[in-house]
């Protein structure tokens, strides 16, 4: 189970969420099969994305975040909803590359910088609100700090981290946004300028045992600071097979009546935790049914 805590600094000109998503990128690994890059791609997209969602007002509403960068990863996608409860998936999951000058996973490589970070919300109105930024990196983290400087003016810090063991198991993941509100002066800008000056990475303060309100508490330190809340989440798919028939009926009338002429029994497979739905003959005969009422 993650974890996300929501913090304040106490003169108010300061906001910072952080969490652990060791749980969750863990439970993504398993399903996805993912290697070293790839967790690491995902699972920062993952826990950019249950940070984000917490930041919604709406029960049912939700945030999607898609990087398409042109690496041999293919798209990575994320969705959570307001708790912070996410599901994801990377196009290629196994993917294999050299560490990068830094002597670590190279995700920019697997990922891409040709391409575009989107951002979609789905508030409970006509249409989803979607922007849509160009890669800084592929890192994902600069990229989510560019997103809400170019798409949101909100000046912001994002750091994500993932730490892979050599059993390709995720040995630690979270990461942290810190956000300046609209009264914010200069001396609070360069506070949080220092505060993550030279700052060690949000996945080795994770591995040191540090929970979500001690690294709010460890990053803004020279401020006093208030919690306003704290959640726990978690990897969660909301596929059923009422949303796959819903799914098989939108391809269209043709391509149902060509799977019942075809009888054979057809597997469909859910993208974000690989549960299998089957139907056969007489399954797609009530789908097409359904059309022409």
């Amino acid at each position: 189970m993650g974890k996300v805590v929501r913090c304040i600094t106490k003169e108010g000109a300061v906001i910072m969420m952080a969490a652990d998503t060791t749980d969750i990128v863990a439970r993504a690994e398993r399903i996805h099969q993912t290697s070293a890059v790839t967790t690491a791609a995902l699972g920062r997209l993952l826990t950019a994305c249950s940070l984000m969602g917490q930041s919604l007002k709406g029960e049912n509403d939700s945030i999607t975040l898609q990087v398409k960068g042109g690496g041999p990863a293919g798209t990575v996608l994320a969705v959570s909803d307001s708790h912070g409860n996410v599901r994801g998936y990377v196009d290629h999951p196994v993917v294999e590359l050299p560490l990068n000058a830094k002597g670590k996973l190279d995700v920019g490589g697997a990922v891409g910088n040709a391409g575009n970070l989107y951002v979609m919300k789905d508030l409970g109105l006509k249409e989803p609100y979607i922007g849509q930024v160009p890669l800084v990196s592929g890192e994902i983290a600069e990229d989510i700090t560019s997103y809400y400087a170019v798409s949101e003016q909100i000046p912001t810090v994002c750091a994500l981290g993932v730490l892979v063991n050599p059993d390709l198991s995720c040995k630690a993941a979270g990461g942290f946004i810190i956000q300046l509100l609209p009264f914010a002066s200069e001396e609070d800008i360069t506070f949080v300028e220092n505060a993550v000056k030279d700052l060690e990475s949000v996945s080795s303060m994770i591995v040191k045992g540090m929970t979500p309100e001690e690294i709010c508490r460890h990053v803004l330190k020279g401020r006093e600071v208030d919690v306003l809340d704290e959640s726990a989440c978690e990897y969660r798919c909301n596929c059923s097979r009422e949303r796959i028939e819903r799914a098989l009926i939108s391809t269209g009338k043709k391509t149902l009546q060509e799977l019942a002429n075809d009888g054979r029994t057809e597997e469909v497979n859910c993208q974000f935790c690989d549960k299998k739905y089957y139907f056969d003959k007489k399954d797609f005969e009530v789908l097409l049914q359904k059309i022409e009422e």
